[in-house]
Order: C-alpha cells, then structure tokens, then sequence
C-alpha cells in the first residue's frame, strides 16, 4: 500500500520542489511520511470548509496548490484562523502536500494546463530560469589513473546532469611531455622527451565545487603536474515561469475571452482592450501574476492572461497595446487541480481521488 512518502516522491518528480520560488512554502507540510494513502483529495486552497470534506470523506491526504501554514504560525487554537484548518486534519490524521508555484511552471502544470484549454501551442518559458552556473574540467590521465582519479572527481561533485551521476567522457589519445632537472616523472625518463598514452577525462563541475574538485583530482594523480583545463560553460535554461504560444491560427481578442470563460468553468472574464483586434501570440501566467505583464510586453505579446491584474496594471496594458484577459485567480488554477487528481489516481491504481467538491470561487457573480 503506497504512502505519504511515496506520494511525496512521485508528486516531487513532477513538480520539483526546488524550482519553487525562493518565497514559497512547498512539499509535505503535515503528516507521517509512513502513514498509507487510500483516499485522496486534491483541492486549490484548505479552508476549514474543505478540511470539514477531507475528514468527512476520510482522505488520507490532501494534495493542496495553496499552502497551509503559508507564513510562520505561533499559535494554532481551535475557533481561530488556521488552527480551523490545521486542527481537525492533525487528529484525523490527514496529511497535506502542497506543490504551489513548483506545479505552476513544471512540464504539464498549471500554465501548461492553461495554455491546452486555451489552445496556445508551442509553448515556452515566459520568463526563462537560468540554471547553476557549471565548468568543465578535461584531465589527461594514465590508464591505471583512469578509475582512480573518475572516483575521486564524483565523490567531489563532479559529473552531475540533471537527474544523471557520475557522467564523463573519455578519449584515448597520446601526450608527450620533456622533464628537466627538477622533476620526478612517473613515467619514463627526465632529460628527454617521453611520450604516454593517456586518456581524456571530462566532467561537468558546479561552479561552486571547482576548488574542491581540482585538489581532489591532483590527490588522486599519479603524476608530479597534472596536465588539466578548465572551460566556463554557458548558463544553460533551467525551465522558467509562465508560458508564451501561439494560437494556430489568429482569433479576436473577444473569441479568446469567450473560449477562456467556457474552458476554464468561470461566468464572466475581465478584458482589457479591443474585443474586435486580432491576437496571435499569448502570454500566460496564471494565478495573482499580474507582475508578469512587463514579460508579455517583452515577448511582444499580442494578449496576457493570468488571474488577478491590478487597476494601473491594466492602464499601462492599454497604453502598451497589449489585450488583457482576467478569468480570476481561481479559475486559472482550480482546473490543474481537478486534472492532477486524474493523473494521481492513474499513477497509483486503486486509489480513490477527488478534487474537492465543496470548494468554490470565494469571488462569484454579484
């Protein structure tokens, strides 16, 4: 019988904790990491009307977008704020995950999600990540080195991509090499000039590990003055936020609007500018991300849609000429949800998953 840890795992591969905003309060927030899981329910925000259904319902675990304890609590008491919340989940032994802005931008979330339901295709990073700064280092080494010196650059650091360890590259070759008075040469002869055959050894190394991995090298060396280079390797593209597309063909603004109200489950949507213009090229950031319109300005998005836009935001869209479009919060991230309780289920057979059924916009019609 699976549990919350295994949920935790699975959930952390799809959604990486560590591409989390710094600010962010992410992973498992509550509960035993052995307790086992039959029932879950996945939800946008635990709200003691959502708990009240998680412990009625005897989930074992709640897979939340919007975290419990999003800030420091000192007090947790029954009747106030979030010890409605925390409480009864603790003595009913309900656990809580929260992958928050981890699942907004990982491969098949949020925004990924939304640009589907749009239509947008050919999606990429809005606002693009940068990934660890890495060198490479390229060793030249005796073949009764090779393993020994491999070793001691791994257990340093060395040779990580991605989800990948102890990664390198070899190349037979041949070096030559004249030792004058003061040397001590492992092979051959000072005086004269000697050839070897040596390898080529190449590992990636974080930045930040490079001293490390150099001392751990020459340690490891047999020769008096390892021969070695170091190049700096461009930062490479560690995913990023929000999303931008294209739609197949061109609609209006106002069809847009109309095909984002009926796809994402909501009333009425809030746009800016002319329903009649043509757009192409969207911008899209779900949830309070507002912040992201400069992005879509950069990107020279013909419309931005996110979640929550503020009243000066949406002057300066105007003014810029880009089409906005407003759904809510809600009603950009409550889809996601409903869908990540359909592929939970599918990846742990057996497993009875629900999005909640009593959640609501807090925001409705008037």
């Amino acid at each position: 019988m699976p549990t919350v840890a295994d949920f935790a795992a699975v959930l952390n591969a799809f959604a990486p904790t560590q591409t989390a905003a710094d600010w962010d309060n992410v992973g498992l927030l509550l509960g035993d990491p052995s307790a086992s899981v039959t029932r879950l329910m996945t939800c946008l925000t635990v709200t003691p009307d959502v708990a009240d259904e998680a412990v009625r319902e005897k989930a074992d675990l709640i897979v939340s977008h919007h975290p419990i304890l999003f800030r420091g609590a000192k007090k947790l008491v029954a009747g106030k704020g979030e010890g409605d919340v925390v409480l009864p989940l603790a003595r009913a032994g309900v656990a809580v995950y929260s992958p928050h802005t981890a699942f907004d931008n990982c491969h098949g979330g949020v925004n990924d999600i939304l640009c589907r339901r749009l239509g947008v295709v050919n999606a990429a990073p809005l606002r693009p990540r940068e990934g660890p700064r890495e060198v490479k280092l390229a060793v030249f080494v005796p073949d009764a080195d090779l393993a020994k010196v491999s070793d001691a650059l791994f257990a340093a650091g060395a040779g990580v991509i991605g989800k990948y360890e102890q990664c390198s590259f070899r190349l037979a070759g041949k070096g030559t090499f004249f030792g004058t008075d003061d040397t001590n040469p492992t092979i051959g002869q000072k005086g004269r000039r000697e050839e070897a055959d040596e390898w080529r050894l190449e590992v990636v190394v974080p930045e930040s590990k490079v001293a490390g991995a150099v001392r751990a090298m020459r340690a490891a060396h047999s020769y008096e003055e390892p021969a070695f280079d170091i190049y700096q390797l461009k930062a490479g593209l560690f995913g990023g936020e929000g999303r931008v597309g294209e739609l197949p063909k061109p609609a209006t603004l106002g069809e847009l609007a109309t095909r984002a109200r009926a796809e994402l489950g909501t009333a009425s949507v809030q746009v800016v500018g002319d329903l009649s213009r043509p757009v192409k090229k969207v911008a899209v950031a779900c949830g309070a991300a507002g912040e992201f319109l400069v992005d879509s300005i950069r990107a020279a998005a013909d419309v931005f849609v996110t979640g929550e836009l503020r009243f000066h935001d949406a002057l300066a869209a105007r003014a810029a000429g880009v089409g906005v479009i407003v759904p809510g919060h809600y009603a950009t991230e409550r889809p996601a949800v409903e869908e990540l309780a359909a592929k939970l289920a599918g990846d742990f057979p057996g497993l009875s998953a629900w999005a909640s059924r009593v959640e609501r916009d807090p925001l409705g019609p008037g």
